[in-house]
């Protein structure tokens, strides 16, 4: 299996590593900087570079039983297992990713009701929440956002036992997405001391100063309780 170097460092933009599988669906290595999409954040794009300057381009990145697999586009360099090469992400697209991300943990903590689905754009994203009754008000939501962006708390990194999440239920705010469970460990993201600690797998910032100017866009109707919430960066 892959080892998944992003899971501790999301500002990790290159690794060395060697092709341990070579299938249908793309390379496999030994370990990798490259988020796999899941959790409605995208997979990463990039390169994989080798030592005498040639270049794989990585399209997509998902996750798949012999590991995380990386997908070149068509025509691209044929690889055997063994290769040495230099895994590198597309940084500005994945940087965005990282804000949107951390924006919506926010966005999670400051709305009533459980999270139906999501999705993370490069500059833009959305959180759909099962919330009965009115829409919230989108120019007090912004405000509020922005008061904890600019208090620039911090978010860190910290793990717990399959059975301490299973006793502690409220945890869990995703309705769609479940945390993976079963490997004895589950990571749990925490912003600030009190403003939002979940299971989660994707990507973040080290601060939510980093989030920049965000803005609540549409909140739209998706059903008799689903309210659709749509944030962008604003540059």
């Amino acid at each position: 299996m892959t080892e998944e170097l992003f899971r501790e460092d999301s500002y990790q933009r290159q690794c060395d590593a060697s092709v341990i599988a070579v299938n249908e669906d793309g390379i496999v290595l030994d370990r990798t900087v490259f988020y796999p999409e899941g959790g409605g954040q995208p997979g990463d794009s990039g390169m994989l570079k080798f030592a005498d300057g040639r270049e794989i381009i990585i399209a997509n990145t998902c996750k798949a039983d012999e590991g995380i697999t990386h997908v070149p586009l068509e025509g691209a360099l044929a690889l055997t297992v063994g290769d040495a090469v230099t895994a590198e992400i597309d940084w500005e697209r994945r940087y965005l990713h990282m804000r949107i991300h951390t924006a919506l943990h926010v966005l999670c903590a400051l709305v009533e009701g459980a999270v139906t689905g999501g999705s993370i754009g490069a500059g833009k994203g959305r959180l759909d929440f099962d919330i009965p009754g009115e829409r919230p008000d989108k120019e007090t939501l912004t405000q509020k956002l922005m008061e904890v962006v600019e208090a620039n708390h911090p978010l860190t990194i910290s793990w717990i036992s399959d059975a301490e999440l299973e006793s502690n239920p409220n945890l869990v705010r995703t309705m769609s997405v479940k945390p993976p469970t079963g490997s004895g460990q589950v990571r749990m993201i925490r912003v600030g001391d009190a403003v939002d600690f979940q299971p989660c797998g994707g990507t973040h910032l080290k601060t939510t100063g980093e989030i920049g100017k965000i803005a609540v866009g549409k909140i739209e109707n998706k059903g008799k309780k689903n309210r659709r919430i749509n944030v962008s960066l604003v540059e």
